[in-house]
């Protein structure tokens, strides 16, 4: 699943218009990496992302096309 539709999908970023800003700007980094929104994430990527003035670091748990409201959350695992 590309980059844009899981930050979208997993409700890290709300919107995936503004995931693939966020990618294009350099704001997401991958396994310390700096990658596009065609990054194609797997289970056990490592997920950086600047966002307003904090950062979020997280684990890709899992990669679905379609979850719940409730279940997103379920789909990483933040890392302090």
């Amino acid at each position: 699943m590309r980059l844009d539709k899981y930050l979208k999908v997993s409700r890290l970023i709300k919107r995936r218009t503004v995931a693939n800003e966020a990618c294009d700007a350099g704001r997401v980094a991958v396994n310390g990496r700096v990658a596009k929104a065609s990054y194609d994430v797997k289970p056990g990527d490592v997920l950086q992302m600047r966002l307003g003035g904090r950062e979020l670091r997280a684990e890709v748990v899992s990669v679905r096309e379609t979850v719940a409201k409730d279940d997103a959350a379920a789909m990483y695992r933040e890392l302090s």
